[in-house]
């Protein structure tokens, strides 16, 4: 099945956290909070300005990480796979360089 996202929503992957902190310390998966970054998978061409004669095009596209809140949007399953809708307006911001960093450090 494939999921188009409409008007100005978005397709998220979580993106899980590691289950040890820095202390080495393992974290149970009843202690984990739902991870605050996502993967965009898909996104909706926008929604329609005031008028409704153009679309406001998104600032996020496929392949951006991305930084949400803990409880916003709509939790479905795609394939198997569980996946995250929202708006872009709960999309804090776009993390840039972040896989990079983590695989230098």
């Amino acid at each position: 099945m494939k999921f188009r996202p409409l008007h100005d929503r978005v397709l998220l992957k979580r993106i899980e956290q590691e289950a040890k902190t820095a202390g080495g310390i393992i974290i149970p998966d009843t202690a984990k909070e739902k991870p605050m970054e996502a993967e965009v998978i898909a996104a909706g061409p926008g929604a329609y300005n005031e008028n409704g004669a153009a679309r406001l095009a998104l600032d996020v596209k496929a392949g951006d990480r991305v930084l949400i809140s803990k409880w916003a949007g709509t939790e479905i399953t795609v394939d198997g796979q569980e996946l995250l809708v929202v708006k872009e307006s709960d999309i804090m911001g776009i993390i840039e360089g972040g896989a990079a960093a983590k695989k230098a450090a």
